[in-house]
């Protein structure tokens, strides 16, 4: 057994600087040549997770510190992202929990950590940001004692260390006054606390796929822990499939972390976080065994979906123009394959075979799928998020949140009527005495569908937004929206401004002047409900007689622009979002004006009958 290796796996809220830590751990391990030109997020390779400033998917590093190695599993920090942690737990024999030193453990932390408690990792607390002015690390640590009373499985995981750090400066130390200009002590911290990994080296090669990889020239990566004995290239393994399906493969590569990159080595043995070529159809969760003696580890746990929405063909006339993968076989193939790596995704089939239901864990889960795909060139339409319920003995059960919201005494009333609107039922109220409350309710998991937005509109952005999956509850009625009517299209042509300026009297416009736009896209929001036809493609008639003003310039407010999350809350049951690579587009599901009369008609005849 190597006693020289560490597993630990990072785990913290957004925000909450797991990033910066692990940018300093890589600097500090000399890494890179120059250090001080690595810059950060240096784990963060993806372009979603630098622009948005959150991990998104789980990663695998390695540093060596003296002669111990230290592998690190690095975690995403939001929960709708859970998935990828439930994943990848199992390859730690201890986690790092790094907290705010002002905003303490929040509804992530505690989620994950329940998990890595569960599975017996043994833990050391980081109180991350202790040079903020408003640092309160005694009440963070008397927070963080009580979390562990309430989630930890054995009695030594309540005997843990406790680091405190400024990641961002490469500091850390044994308190917030003696902190040293370098992260030697919590890297001491993690050798003496966290256990080498045990394991039989000497019995049946086993392991659990963790997370999958593609190479250009080895084609599928495996990467997992080695869980007992030993593999060397050229030995053949069985592929235990989570159905029971067994196939016999023969490794053709194994590499163990180093530093970012992976080191090509002859053979692995029980402890080793390894990635691993030769099996063309591994699939996550399943176990790699020896051949001659199959045993299959347990399926992993992943928790189910909670929003659905759907994901068709674009029917728009502007379909086809801007994307390069807009078919029905093409999207079918993406989504199915997006199941691969994705656990906690689920991709169904619907009555029309252009459209398919995919449900995730939120809203975030699911525009960031969105996202990936659009950048990748697809082009799509997508339906108003809804819940995902279970029928429980007869009776519709629904998802219910724990919701933490961060705000300033001013805003309280504010937000208690917001949220009170959508079903939810106050918990707790904390405040800090310094000016800051921390809300905690209960509320459906579709009464968060656009509060995001609606919060941060109504309290100017004073206020932050987490929440946790805390069960199903009975259907607790109807939520209604908040939302009024819609500017919608009458013609097609492009915009132009004196036509904009008519519909900016009647309401607030999504789109400038020269915008191509069709029967039925949606150009803006009218102030009071129901929807309202605008001719936006109108322009000023020519004559002969000039007014004085004829000439003078006619001045447009500047259009709103939705962002993905945004337009996705904006959406009601009779409305589509187009996405494409250049454009994201509101529309009615029914494009003619004449036919959504209709349509509306024969429903409300439909319901008085």
């Amino acid at each position: 057994m190597q006693r020289s290796l560490r597993n630990i796996a990072i785990i913290a809220h957004v925000d909450h600087g797991k990033t910066s830590l692990v940018d300093g751990m890589l600097k500090q391990a000399n890494v890179f040549r120059d250090p001080d030109a690595a810059g950060e997020l240096i784990l963060d390779v993806n372009d979603l997770e630098r622009e948005r400033g959150i991990t998104i998917l789980s990663k695998n590093a390695s540093i060596r510190y003296g002669d111990i190695d230290i592998n690190i599993v690095d975690t995403p920090g939001h929960v709708d992202f859970g998935g990828e942690v439930e994943r990848v737990l199992n390859m730690a024999d201890g986690c790092l929990l790094v907290v705010d030193a002002v905003e303490g453990p929040m509804p992530q932390t505690r989620s994950v950590l329940s998990q890595a408690l569960a599975l017996g990792l043994r833990p050391v607390v980081v109180i991350n940001k202790i040079d903020r002015p408003a640092a309160r690390p005694d009440e963070v640590i008397s927070m963080i004692h009580d979390l562990f009373l309430e989630l930890a499985t054995d009695e030594h995981q309540l005997d843990f260390p406790v680091v405190y750090a400024v990641a961002k400066e490469g500091k850390s130390g044994p308190a917030p006054d003696d902190l040293r200009d370098d992260l030697q002590f919590l890297m001491d911290t993690i050798v003496e606390h966290v256990p080498a990994p045990t394991g039989d080296s000497d019995g049946p090669f086993q392991m659990l796929i963790a997370s999958l990889d593609y190479d250009d020239h080895r084609g599928r990566i495996v990467i997992g822990r080695v869980l007992r004995g030993r593999l060397a290239v050229g030995d053949s393994v069985m592929h235990i499939a989570p159905d029971g399906t067994r196939t016999v493969e023969k490794v053709s590569y194994l590499a163990t972390f180093a530093g970012m990159t992976r080191r090509a080595v002859e053979m692995v043995e029980a402890g080793d976080i390894i990635a691993l070529a030769g099996c063309p159809d591994a699939r996550i969760g399943a176990t790699l065994a020896d051949p001659a003696s199959p045993d299959a580890l347990p399926a992993m746990e992943i928790e189910a979906p909670t929003l659905r929405l759907t994901f068709g063909v674009n029917t728009s006339p502007l379909s086809g123009r801007e994307g390069s993968m807009s078919t029905s076989r093409q999207l079918r193939e993406r989504l199915f394959r997006e199941l691969e790596t994705n656990l906690s995704l689920k991709v169904d089939p619907t009555d029309q075979p252009d459209v398919f239901s995919v449900a995730g864990r939120g809203e975030l889960h699911l525009s960031i799928l969105i996202e990936t795909m659009r950048r990748e060139g697809y082009e799509f339409q997508v339906s108003r998020p809804e819940v995902v319920t279970r029928q429980v003995d007869g009776q519709v059960m629904e998802p219910v949140e724990h919701l933490f919201i961060d705000t300033t005494d001013d805003y309280v009333g504010t937000v208690t009527e917001l949220v009170g609107s959508r079903r939810a039922r106050m918990l707790d109220m904390v405040s800090d005495g310094r000016g800051s409350v921390r809300l905690e309710f209960s509320i459906p998991t579709r009464g968060l569908i656009g509060l995001r937005s609606a919060m941060l509109n109504a309290t100017r952005g004073q206020a932050s937004l987490s929440s946790q999956l805390s069960g199903y509850e009975p259907w607790q009625g109807p939520i209604s929206s908040s939302r009024s009517g819609a500017l919608v299209a009458t013609d097609s042509g492009q915009a132009l401004a004196f036509g904009l300026l008519n519909a900016q009297e009647r309401g607030q416009t999504f789109i400038g002047p020269g915008t191509e736009v069709y029967e039925g896209m949606i150009v803006g929001q009218h102030p009071r409900d129901g929807d309202l036809p605008v001719n936006v493609c109108r322009g000023k008639k020519l004559t002969n007689m000039r007014a004085a003003s004829a000439d003078q310039h006619e001045r447009l407010s500047p259009p709103v622009e939705l962002s993905l999350e945004q337009a996705l809350d904006f959406l009601e049951d009779d409305e589509l979002l187009e996405v494409t690579p250049s454009n994201l587009r509101l529309r009615k599901q029914i494009l003619r004006n004449d036919d959504r009369i209709k349509a509306r008609r024969r429903a409300e005849s439909a319901a008085h009958s």
